[in-house]
């Protein structure tokens, strides 16, 4: 009995020693790249914490007490953390520097400063704006586009809302980054980046990955029903408000492109939260396995249909891209009113 008790003690102290290590490593991070004005602050910070993490360990007896103190140290230096504000009023690259805006009025939605960049390459480009009124009771249904920029468990979503008079809205949800700013996607846990939704042609933001950036994108039209694709892209145009008001961090786990787009979804569409939300590189499958995308041939036949880079690459920067890409795509809503229609 005293042997299995002793092992159980090692046990619980083997996994008390993970969990801080992770909290630790956390910690560590969190400083590092904090709002402390010079580097050599945030260093001498991160490595004081460590050692301070080792005194209690090595001094505080018994061994539950030590665990109290380094939760306190812990939460001392989250609550730090959680207080370093968001802002709009940094000196953004040029193609993230103005945010959008909504206008909503009964069925009709004029979305202000919508991005058209005009490239010549990922580096050189011109920007500009223009806004636009949608009407609601036009809106046909969205479209989601899978970007893989490298590895293919990880992508990036994109979701664009399709009216009837060929008309399309689409909506990036990415980092705002500062002026000689480069992503990092371990900065992106901690608080580097500010959270923007990019209103734009999908002449600009789709483009953009597959001429220029030479990613390849996927393009999956969903199955939602238009009452659906309404709440979802109000909500959407709330969140875009918003920020104009009350800037946020952008989160590499928790705020992301992908469960960003489930929680406009989550509370319409009561998909139950997957993993495949984090690994979002397998998002086509978990669509294709709730009938959210056409599922009348082989999910890899979907997959090779949708891959959109060669049409893309046709239409070049005409006016006519979006109507372009979409020749040939899989559409489960052809069909259904092909259906009804019978």
């Amino acid at each position: 009995m005293k042997t299995a008790n002793r092992i159980g003690a090692y046990l619980i102290k083997g996994c008390l020693a993970i969990v801080m290590g992770i909290m630790g490593l956390w910690a560590f991070g969190a400083i590092i790249y904090s709002n402390l004005p010079a580097q050599w602050m945030r260093t001498a910070c991160a490595v004081l914490f460590l050692v301070i993490a080792m005194v209690l360990f090595c001094r505080i007896k018994p061994f539950y007490k030590a665990v109290l103190a380094y939760g306190i140290l812990w939460c001392i230096v989250l609550a730090w953390w959680l207080w370093i504000p968001a802002s709009n009023t940094r000196t953004w690259q040029p193609d993230v520097a103005v945010l959008p805006s909504a206008l909503i009025e009964g069925n009709k939605v004029t979305v202000s400063n919508i991005r058209n960049c005009d490239y010549r390459s990922t580096s050189d480009f011109t920007v500009s704006y223009y806004d636009k009124t949608f009407d609601l009771q036009k809106l046909e249904g969205a479209d989601l586009f899978i970007c893989f920029w490298g590895p293919k468990l990880i992508a990036h979503t994109i979701m664009s809302f399709s009216f009837e008079d060929g008309q399309h809205l689409c909506i990036s949800i990415e980092t705002r980054k500062e002026f000689g700013e480069d992503y990092s996607a371990i900065k992106g846990f901690f608080k580097q980046f500010e959270l923007i939704y990019i209103v734009a042609d999908e002449r600009d933001l789709i483009r953009l990955r597959t001429n220029f950036r030479q990613e390849d994108v996927y393009l999956y039209r969903l199955t939602a029903d238009k009452k659906l694709v309404r709440e979802v892209l109000l909500d959407y145009l709330k969140s875009i408000d918003q920020l104009n008001r009350q800037p946020e961090w952008y989160n590499a786990l928790t705020q992301n492109c992908t469960t960003a787009i489930r929680g406009h979804t989550a509370p319409y569409a009561h998909g139950k939260m997957n993993w495949k939300f984090i690994v979002n590189g397998h998002l086509d499958t978990l669509l294709y396995e709730r009938k959210a995308i056409d599922t009348s041939m082989p999910f890899e036949t979907i997959k090779s249909l949708s891959r959109i880079n060669d049409r893309a690459l046709s239409p070049g920067d005409s006016n006519d891209f979006s109507n372009r890409i979409r020749i040939g795509l899989p559409d489960p809503r052809e069909q259904q009113k092909f259906s009804e229609q019978r």
